[in-house]
C-alpha cells in the first residue's frame, strides 16, 4: 500500500466536494476518477469497493455535517449563560470574544464596548477561561457580502459553527464567576498567559514575532506590517507549519537525548505532548497537519517500523483524518494552501528537486513549486500575487528558521527561568526586526511585481489546474525534447490566460458598488478601453480618545472599493473622478491612489475645495497624477461611449453640495445621469439649459434624500430605472419617502444598495441587462 494512500486521500476530497460544494460534476469527475484507477494503476475490484465505500463514508460524514450547520438559538433570546472558551481580543474600545452559549450548546461571537480606559485595562488583563456568566444582549447575525468579491463575514463564521453576534449591554468583568475548567480550558489559558508575558517583558516587535511563531497568535503583530508580509507573498512564515514544528520537534528531541533521556522515553513525551501542542498555538490546519503527520511517523518507530510510511503516505492519511471531523475545513484558505503546497513539495521531491543539488537553487525550485501550487487559491481568495516572494522566500526562510525561531525560543525560556534576558542579545534582535520589516516593507511597494488577473470563475479555476499539471509532469518527466521552451510556453499561458481575457472582453459594465452610506460607481468599457470610476465611497472619521481608536478602522476604499475592482482584475483607472468634497464621496480615493494606477483625477471646479480634496490633490503632485478641475462643457469620447459635464459652472462658489460634478454618458445602448450629490436647485438649472435632456438611467442625487430628485426634474427627464446609493439602516433616513413615490408615479424602476447590495448593468454591444448581487 505504499504511496497508495494518496489516491484514498483523493476519494475522501471527492466525497466532501461532492457533498459541500456540488454534487453532479464532482460526481461524474468521481467517475471518471475510479475508470483511471482501474484502467491505469491496476486497481482490483475489491479495492475499487474500497475506494467507493470512502468515498460513499465522506459523502454521508459531508452531508450530515452541513446539514447540523445551523443555529438553534431563537432570535428573540435576550438572556445567555456564556461560558468563555477562547481568548478574548481588544482592539480599541471593542471587547470580542468567542463563548458557548450552555442552555444551547452553541457558540456566540460576544461583543462588548468598553466604557473607559481602566475598564479596558482590567479586560486586557483578565483571563476569562473557566469563566461562566450570565448576560443580557442582542443578537444580530453576522454581514453577508454585498458585493461581488466581498469578503461574507456569515460564512466565514459558519463555517467556524458560530451563527449569531451578541451584543452584550454590561461589562463581563461585573458577571463573571469561577467554574471547574476542562484540561483543553487549562492548556488555552497557558497559551493567553503566554502571549500576554510576552507583551509585558520584551520590546513590541519581539512580543509581536514571538507571539506569532512560539503561540500562533498574529493579533499582536501591527496591521501594516502583516499587510507588508501578505503583499510580498511570505506571510506563510508567520504561522506555525510543517518546517516550524518539525525544527521544534527536532530541538527537543536531540536536547532530551543530549540531557540523557533514553530514546523511548523521548518518543513517549513526543506523542503526549504533540496534541496539546496543537491547542497552544490556536490550532491552525497548517499545525494540525504537520502534528498529525509527525505524529504518524513517531507511531510507527515506536511500532518498530512495522509499516513503512513514506511522506506522501503520512500526509494522505492526514487528510483524511481531518476531514473526517472536521469537513467544513475545506473552506478554510490555510487548510487549502497547507496540504497543496505540502502534497506539492512531496511529490515533486523524488524527480524535481533531487535534480537541484545547490542550497539555493534547491530553495528557489521549492518556492516555485509552492507558488505554482498555491496560485489558484490564491487568486481565488485574494486576486493577486506576488512574484517578489520567489526572491523573498529565499531571504526569509532561512532568517526565519535559523535565526528567528531557534532564537526567540531561546529568549522566551530564559526570561522564564531567569526573569531577564541578556540586554545585547534584545539588542541584537531588535536591530534585525527593524532592518527585516524595513526591507520587506520597500518589497511590497514594489507593485511592477504583481499579478492581479481577478477573481478567477470556475471556467479559469479548471484551465488553471490542468495547466499546472502539465507544468509538474514535464517538468517531472525524464526525457523531453524542449523542455524548457515547453515550461515556458506553458507559463507564458498561465500567466497571460485570464489577464488576455480581461483585455479582449467583449462585455462592458456598469457598476453601482455597495459602498454603504456614500457612492461609488465604475464604468467598464468592452476590450479594456477604459475604466472610470465616479466617487470612491468613504469613511467618516471621528475624533475622540486616543485608546478608543481601532489598530486598523474599516475603510471603504481598501475594505470594499479596492477588492471589488482586483476582484475583476481592474488595476488601473483611466479617470478617477471626485463629484464633491464630502468624506462619503471622496475619502476611499486615498486607497485607491495607494493600492491602483490611477492615470488622470477629475475634481470640481470649486473655489474653495475641501481639506480632503486639497490633501487629495497633493499626493496626486506625489505621484505624478494629473488632477484636473472640470466644469460644464468638458466632454471625451472612448469608441462609442460619450461623456459630458453638465454642471457646476467654472470656479464655483457656493454649498459643496450645489457644486456636485453632474455627467451625463452615453454608454451601453443607454443615457445616464450621474450627479453626486446635486440638489434641487442644480437640477433646475440643468433641465433650464437643456430643455430637451432624457435621461434612460437616474443616479438619484444624495442617496434619495428629499432635497434631491425635485418633481419638475424627473417629470422632464423621466428615467426608466433609478439608482439608489444608500447605507443600510442610515440615520438620515434616506431614501426619502417622497423621493420614492416621485420616482414610482414617473414608473421608474428603482434599485437601492441597502436592500439589494451592488447593482449592475451588464452589456454587449449596446444591449445589456441589470443585475443585483443580492436576490
Amino acid at each position: 500500500m505504499n504511496g497508495r494512500y494518496f489516491y484514498f486521500a483523493l476519494t475522501a476530497l471527492l466525497g466532501v466536494l461532492c457533498s459541500l460544494i456540488n454534487f453532479v460534476p464532482f460526481f461524474l469527475l468521481t467517475l471518471i476518477y475510479s475508470y483511471l484507477l482501474y484502467r491505469y494503476k491496476s486497481y482490483t475490484k475489491s479495492q475499487l469497493v474500497l475506494i467507493s465505500c470512502l468515498f460513499f463514508v465522506f459523502l454521508a460524514v459531508s452531508h450530515h455535517t452541513a446539514a447540523k450547520n445551523k443555529t438553534i438559538i431563537p432570535e428573540s433570546t435576550a438572556t445567555f449563560i456564556l461560558e468563555y472558551n477562547q481568548d478574548t481580543k481588544i482592539d480599541g474600545d471593542l471587547f470580542q470574544v468567542t463563548a458557548t452559549e450552555i442552555n444551547y450548546k452553541e457558540k456566540l461571537l460576544v461583543r462588548y464596548k468598553i466604557k473607559s480606559e481602566q475598564e479596558k485595562e482590567a479586560l486586557k488583563n483578565k483571563d476569562f477561561y473557566g469563566c461562566q456568566s450570565r448576560v443580557t444582549g442582542e443578537l444580530s447575525k453576522p454581514a453577508i457580502a454585498k458585493n461581488p468579491n466581498g469578503f461574507n463575514y456569515q460564512s466565514y463564521l459558519a463555517a467556524k459553527q458560530t451563527y449569531w453576534i451578541m451584543e452584550m449591554e454590561e461589562s463581563p468583568l461585573q458577571t463573571c464567576s469561577q467554574v471547574k475548567s476542562s484540561i483543553l480550558a487549562k492548556v488555552k489559558q497557558i497559551r493567553f498567559l503566554g502571549i500576554r508575558y510576552l507583551e509585558n517583558h520584551f520590546p513590541p516587535d519581539i512580543a509581536s514575532l514571538s507571539a506569532a511563531l512560539i503561540f500562533g497568535d498574529r493579533n499582536v503583530l501591527n496591521p501594516d506590517l502583516l499587510e507588508d508580509y501578505q503583499k510580498t507573498g511570505i506571510v506563510h512564515l508567520l504561522a506555525i507549519s510543517g518546517l516550524h514544528v518539525s525544527l521544534l520537534v527536532g530541538m527537543v528531541y536531540y536536547l532530551g537525548i543530549r540531557i540523557g533521556f533514553t530514546k523511548q522515553f523521548m518518543m513517549n513525551f513526543l506523542l503526549t505532548i504533540l496534541p496539546f501542542y496543537i491547542i497552544l498555538t490556536g490550532g491552525s490546519p497548517s499545525v494540525i497537519r504537520a502534528v498529525m503527520m509527525i505524529y504518524l511517523v513517531l507511531l510507527l518507530v515506536k511500532w518498530n517500523n512495522r509499516i513503512k510510511l513514506l511522506p506522501i503516505d503520512a500526509i494522505s492519511l492526514a487528510l483524511i483524518i481531518y476531514l473526517f471531523f472536521s469537513p467544513m475545513i475545506i473552506f478554510d484558505i490555510g487548510f487549502q494552501l497547507s496540504f497543496t503546497v505540502s502534497f506539492a513539495i512531496i511529490l515533486s521531491a523524488p524527480k524535481i528537486l533531487k535534480r537541484y543539488q545547490k542550497n539555493i537553487s534547491r530553495m528557489l525550485v521549492t518556492s516555485i513549486t509552492s507558488q505554482l501550487a498555491a496560485l489558484p487559491f490564491l487568486l481565488y481568495h485574494y486576486f493577486e500575487l506576488s512574484f517578489i516572494s520567489l526572491f523573498a522566500n529565499l531571504l526569509y526562510i532561512p532568517l526565519f528558521s535559523f535565526v528567528y525561531l531557534p532564537g526567540l525560543y531561546l529568549l522566551f525560556f530564559v526570561q522564564l527561568i531567569f526573569g531577564t534576558s541578556p540586554t545585547m542579545v534584545i539588542n541584537l534582535f531588535i536591530k534585525i526586526i527593524t532592518f527585516s520589516n524595513q526591507l520587506i516593507a520597500k518589497l511590497a511597494d514594489y507593485s511592477l511585481f504583481r499579478f492581479t488577473p481577478g477573481r478567477p470563475n470556475g471556467v479559469f479555476l479548471v484551465l488553471y489546474l490542468l495547466i499546472i499539471l502539465l507544468i509538474f509532469f514535464i517538468w517531472e518527466a525524464r526525457y523531453c525534447r524542449k523542455r524548457n521552451l515547453h515550461l515556458f510556453l506553458l507559463t507564458c499561458l498561465l500567466l497571460t490566460i485570464q489577464s488576455g481575457w480581461n483585455v479582449i472582453n467583449p462585455y462592458g459594465e456598469v457598476t453601482m458598488i455597495d459602498v454603504g452610506q456614500g457612492d461609488s460607481i465604475l464604468i467598464h468599457l468592452p476590450f479594456g478601453k477604459g475604466n472610470y470610476l465616479i466617487d470612491t465611497g468613504g469613511t467618516l472619521a471621528f475624533s475622540g480618545e486616543q485608546w478608543k481608536n481601532r489598530v486598523k478602522p474599516y475603510e471603504v476604499g481598501r475594505d470594499v472599493v479596492v477588492p471589488f475592482l482586483k476582484g475583476k482584475g481592474i488595476t488601473k483607472i483611466d479617470k478617477l473622478i471626485l463629484t464633491h468634497g464630502d468624506m462619503d464621496h471622496i475619502g476611499g480615493a486615498f486607497s485607491i491612489l495607494k493600492e491602483l494606477e490611477v492615470k488622470q483625477i477629475l475634481m470640481s471646479s470649486v473655489v474653495e475645495p475641501s481639506e480632503a480634496e486639497l490633501n487629495i490633490i497633493k499626493l496626486a503632485e506625489k505621484k505624478g497624477i494629473p488632477a484636473l478641475k472640470v466644469s460644464e462643457g468638458n466632454e471625451w469620447t472612448s469608441g462609442e461611449s460619450f461623456f459630458y459635464i453638465l454642471s457646476p459652472e467654472k470656479n464655483f462658489s457656493g454649498e459643496r453640495n450645489k457644486g456636485s460634478v453632474t455627467i451625463f454618458v452615453k454608454v451601453g445602448g443607454l443615457t445616464w445621469f450621474f450627479g453626486g450629490d446635486l440638489d434641487q436647485e442644480g437640477e433646475e438649472k440643468i433641465i433650464k439649459k437643456y430643455p430637451n435632456l432624457k435621461i434612460d438611467i437616474l443616479k438619484a442625487g444624495h442617496h434619495g434624500s428629499k432635497t434631491s430628485s425635485a418633481q419638475t426634474f424627473i417629470n422632464q427627464i423621466k428615467p426608466r430605472v433609478s439608482l439608489i446609493s444608500v447605507g443600510e439602516k442610515n440615520r438620515f433616513g434616506h431614501p426619502h419617502k417622497e423621493v420614492l413615490d416621485r420616482l414610482k408615479k414617473a414608473g421608474s424602476i428603482i434599485y437601492r444598495t441597502d436592500k439589494q447590495g451592488a447593482i449592475t448593468y451588464r452589456f454587449f454591444q449596446g444591449k445589456g441587462t441589470f443585475f443585483t448581487y443580492l436576490p
